[in-house]
Order: C-alpha cells, then sequence, then structure tokens
C-alpha cells in the first residue's frame, strides 16, 4: 500500500470498457489513483461483465490495493424502435407520432407524419398534451399536441421544437410525464442476482424515483445475500421525482451518485450545477458518501489533455465536497485512459491541499450523526477535536464491518484514515469512503494487541515518524460488529499508551 499521506483521500470511480479491459491496464489505473471500478450492465454480456469483475480482482491482487467493483444497473431507459438504417433528419415545425404498436420509422413523399414506436410502450400511458419528448439526450425535441387511442394503440402526435436526426435505439426522455413504471426491469433483476452471485461490491440503481425503488432493491438484496451483509445501493439521482423526494432517498441509500447526464436532460441544464451542490449538502447532511459523474474529462476521450472547464470542474466537485469523481467513456473506451485518471488525480490532489489551506471549503459536520445520538458518531466527534488540538498524522481504526470508518470519513477529516478489518469483503466498501485506506490485518485480541500491531507497521512503511502522534479508534471487544467504544492517543514507536516524556 502507498503512503496515506501522499495519496488522494478524494476517491475517484472509472467505468471499465474495450480501452480497459486487461488485468495491466487495470493495474495502471490503480496506481493513479482510482479506487472503484464500474461495471455498466448496460452495455456487453454477463460473460463480458465476470472478465471485467475477473480482472479487477487480478488487479488489486498485483497491486495490493483494495478496490471495489461497482455494477450499474440500467433502469427503465426508454428507448425509441427500429428506424431506417441511415435515420431520419427532422426538421423544426414537422409533425411526428410516437405510438405503442411496433413499427419501423421511414421517410415518406406524402407529408406524412412520421411514425416512431419506442422500446416501452406502456409509458405512453403517462405521457399528456403539452409534455416535452427529448430524444438522443435533448439534441431532439419534440412537444406533444394530441394523444389519440386507435384500436388499443395510443399515439402521441408531436411537433418537432429542436431539429436533429434520429436513428434506431435513441434514447428518449420525458422529463414533464410523471412515468409509472418500475425502477427496475426484468433483465435488471437478472444482472441483481448475477451481482449477488458475484459477490459484487456496490450496486448503483438507475432512474431512482423515490425511497420506495431503493427499500425495494434492499430487501431483495438481504433476503437473497450471499455474505456477511447485503449488497449496497448507490442510488443515482437524474430524474425530477428524485430530485422532490431527495432527503428520503439520500436516508435510504448507502451512497448517492449525482448523474449528471440524465439529470441534465431531465432539468434545465442550467439547473445542474445548484442541484449538484444541493444534492451534495443533503449527503453530507446524513452522512452519506456522494459521487459527481458524467462529463467530467469528456474531451479526454479523444485528447491526451483535459480542458481548462473541465478541470475546474473537477476541482468544484471536490470544493463542494464530493467524496468521489467518475470517469465515464473517458476509461471505458477512450484513448487515453491512464492519462485521464492522473489527470483527474492531479486535479484532486491540488484541490485537496488548497481545502487544507482555506479550511472553509469543507462542508459541515453530518447533521443526522448529532441529531441521532449515535454513539460511534459521537466518538467520530470527539476524533475530529483531537485530531486539530494534537496537528496528529493519521487516524487508525479497526472497523471490522466498515461502519466505524464511514463515521470518520463524513466528518472530512484532514489526516489520512487508516482503517483495518480481517475481512476482503469489507475493505473493499471501505474503497468508497472519503480519506480512507483499508488495511487487511489478522483480528487482534484487544486494543492494546491492536497497537502493538500496527504501530510496527507504521513505522515499517513510514507512514509517521517516531514520535508523531496517532489517534487510534476501536471498540472493546474488539472486532465486534456496532461496537466502537475507545479512543485513545498513541505516539509512534511507543509501546504504551502514554507517551513516556509528559512535556510532549
Amino acid at each position: 500500500m502507498n503512503n496515506p499521506s501522499n495519496t488522494l483521500k478524494t476517491k475517484i470511480f472509472a467505468t471499465l470498457g474495450p480501452a480497459t479491459n486487461t488485468v495491466d491496464i487495470v493495474a495502471r489505473l490503480i496506481d493513479e489513483g482510482v479506487r472503484v471500478f464500474r461495471i455498466n450492465f448496460s452495455h456487453g454480456t454477463f460473460q463480458s461483465f465476470e472478465h471485467s469483475l475477473k480482472i479487477v480482482r487480478q488487479a488489486a491482487k498485483k497491486t495490493g490495493i483494495h478496490v471495489a467493483a461497482l455494477g450499474d444497473i440500467c433502469g427503465p431507459k426508454i428507448r425509441l424502435g427500429k428506424v431506417q438504417e441511415q435515420g431520419i433528419q427532422l426538421q423544426i415545425g414537422q409533425s411526428v407520432i410516437i405510438q405503442q404498436k411496433q413499427i419501423q420509422a421511414t421517410t415518406n413523399s406524402k407529408n406524412q407524419p412520421i411514425i416512431f414506436s419506442t422500446n416501452s410502450p406502456e409509458i405512453l400511458d403517462d405521457v399528456q398534451i403539452g409534455n416535452r419528448l427529448l430524444i438522443n439526450d435533448g439534441n431532439v425535441r419534440l412537444l406533444v399536441t394530441d394523444k389519440t387511442n386507435e384500436g388499443q394503440n395510443i399515439q402521441l402526435h408531436a411537433n418537432v421544437t429542436m431539429a436533429g436526426t434520429v436513428s434506431t435505439a435513441k434514447g428518449l426522455n420525458m422529463p414533464d410525464s410523471n412515468l409509472t413504471m418500475p425502477s427496475l426491469t426484468p433483465y435488471d433483476w437478472q444482472c441483481v442476482n448475477w451481482a449477488i452471485k458475484q459477490k459484487i461490491d456496490f450496486l448503483a440503481l438507475s432512474f431512482v424515483k423515490n425511497a420506495n425503488d431503493v427499500r425495494l432493491l434492499k430487501e431483495y438484496l438481504d433476503e437473497n445475500k450471499e455474505s456477511i451483509s447485503p449488497i449496497p445501493v448507490v442510488s443515482k439521482i437524474e430524474l425530477p421525482q428524485a430530485i422532490r423526494e431527495l432527503d428520503a432517498i439520500v436516508k435510504e441509500s448507502y451512497a448517492i451518485m449525482v448523474a449528471r447526464g440524465d439529470l441534465g436532460v431531465e432539468m434545465d441544464l442550467a439547473q445542474v450545477p445548484v442541484l449538484q451542490k444541493k444534492i451534495i449538502k443533503i449527503c453530507h447532511d446524513y452522512g452519506r458518501p456522494v459521487a459527481v459523474a458524467t462529463q467530467m474529462l469528456e474531451s479526454m476521450i479523444s485528447a491526451p489533455t483535459p480542458t481548462r472547464a473541465e478541470v475546474s470542474d473537477v476541482a468544484n466537485a471536490i470544493f463542494d465536497g464530493a467524496d468521489a469523481v467518475m470517469l465515464s467513456g473517458e476509461t471505458a473506451v477512450g484513448k487515453y485512459p491512464i492519462q485521464t485518471v492522473h489527470s483527474m488525480a492531479r486535479v484532486a490532489k491540488i484541490a485537496e491541499e488548497n481545502i487544507q489551506i482555506d479550511p472553509r471549503h469543507y462542508p459541515h459536520a453530518p447533521k443526522a450523526f448529532q441529531q441521532d445520538k449515535y454513539r460511534t458518531a459521537a466518538l467520530a466527534h470527539g476524533v475530529d477535536t483531537i485530531v486539530k488540538d494534537l496537528n496528529a498524522k493519521l487516524i487508525v481504526i479497526w472497523s471490522q464491518q466498515g461502519g466505524g470508518a464511514r463515521f470518520l470519513s463524513q466528518y472530512r477529516p484532514q489526516i489520512p484514515i487508516i482503517a483495518a478489518s480481517s475481512e476482503p469483503a469489507m475493505l473493499r466498501k471501505m474503497s468508497i469512503l472519503f480519506a480512507v485506506h483499508p488495511v487487511l490485518l489478522p483480528q487482534p485480541s484487544s486494543i492494546d494487541n491492536f497497537v502493538s500491531i500496527i504501530d510496527p507497521i507504521i513505522c515499517a512503511k513510514k507512514w509517521a515518524a517516531q514520535g508523531d502522534s496517532i489517534v487510534i479508534v476501536a471498540g472493546e471487544p474488539i472486532g465486534n460488529p456496532g461496537v466502537t467504544n475507545s479512543l485513545l492517543i498513541h505516539y509512534v514507536g511507543d509501546v504504551c499508551r502514554v507517551h513516556p516524556n509528559p512535556q510532549k
């Protein structure tokens, strides 16, 4: 493991794809700073997903660094049906029809409306006159002017308000419609079952509308878990309905992803930066990790360096308090995946250094921790105060199931957190947490035994110097899940809890 003082506190997510499908490349991404790898279930087969997961595990073993795999569930992505091979150019003012009955859309010479179908015909029942229809991430826009039902075939009649070319399977967004379709499709449930069997570390739930969507998946994962704890759920915020239900969704989720792609289509694009800050703040209120995603270094799909605007975007997400930043096409299909991660890590490192200079950038302590009177949260608050008073170099915690590390992380410490556990699966789950550096150790018999184990490691790896103060957190009996009740100040190189020089 690298020196925690020299590695990022902010976690980098990278999406796997054709550009990153070997152990050597993934190992290099880990060395550059990636700690969570995203497997996008929207692209590929279960065989390719298994290959991706296998290379992540092999690369982690090769580097000796604990990293997590996140499976991203597609959700009910609405798409156009079949369109003629060359696509269709739509003009402003042109009339089109989108209907339930399946059809291949073709141009015609009779100046009649072009008729399209969709992969989710049932949703047309939820669309009303006056609603907008956005195709291909909003590059083509329609306005519904009429709705008819001929022979149990609902048809939406619409006019084109923004011209462009459409082709088979382009995305179809309906930001004004209250869609009633479930958040998980039959294919999604297949992906969930695959993830359970493969013991994937996280599942990202797309198109979350309310807290019930999250609860449904959590309950299924709990009932079908194949390990000590169920797979944690990361909720993706990308719908207007989710913004209205944000507090409840955040409370129900393990972590949140600000999915700016569909969010920027479903809502006014100018509102996305405001919503990003709002979502991050609410996540901190409830002590939930939050990742910012989509187009962070988009130009690096084809260019070896980022734009100035992209660099500012990454830095500002970190200043806002994001625990993680995510790369999508940049590492999945881009020409420069390693350079992209290197650039993101460089920006993150400098942003973190300037947060240390100006702590006003740091978000507040989680309000929920204070309100709910969690014992571990109170201990974490005490650690935060002691670290600042002593100018401690490290926080060290025995966190068997990761709960204690999560509490400490949400206080946004300006020093690394060394989180030890004897459970490799739990260490992988800690990889998502801000400032946390997971370490695999045999379970100690007591806190004194833990100190005697960790102190030589810190000295040997030069994570801190002789005599440096560190704060150690654990529970008695040690390793007992849910019990974190002890805090001590230790000086590196000492075998006793109290430093021999009382003046120190």
